[in-house]
């Protein structure tokens, strides 16, 4: 198995609720920045899917909350993706501390909308790979 996709986060301040946590929907930014630095790292031009009149949509996304995460603290977010044959992927996200604690996970089922025709693509891994100049950074062989 691949090792996962790693991007490093600092919190910031202004990502904090009234206690001094961060807030949920910073979390999902985290993970969809690391989402998007993934794909870009695969090598997939977010422009060149929009011309193919392909565009990936989340349809579900679950956080799990483990541990704090408060101001100033560091996080590397590891995104792995995994596929099948049908319409939709998932990806799950650990948010781990450098002491190797993991602080919440993500996971979100995404699909590829057929941006003309309004409905999700079979097997989106496929249409992925075909963009991809670095498929297995995306899982896929």
């Amino acid at each position: 198995m691949l090792e996962p996709f790693r991007v490093t986060i600092d919190i910031r301040t202004d990502d904090l609720d009234i206690n001094g946590h961060v807030r949920g929907p910073a979390y999902l930014a985290y993970a969809d920045h690391a989402r998007w630095e993934c794909v870009w790292a695969a090598g997939v031009d977010p422009l060149a899917l929009k011309a193919g009149n392909l565009g990936p949509v989340n349809l579900e996304t679950t956080i799990r909350f483990r541990r704090e995460l408060r101001a100033r603290a560091r996080i590397d977010v590891l995104t792995r993706f995994s596929w099948d044959s049908g319409k939709v992927s998932l990806a799950v996200q650990e948010f781990v501390t450098p002491d190797g604690v993991v602080v919440a996970e993500v996971e979100s089922l995404s699909g590829l909308l057929d941006l003309e025709r309004r409905r999700l693509v079979e097997d989106p891994g496929r249409h992925w790979r075909q963009y991809a100049a670095r498929p297995e950074v995306l899982g896929l062989t």
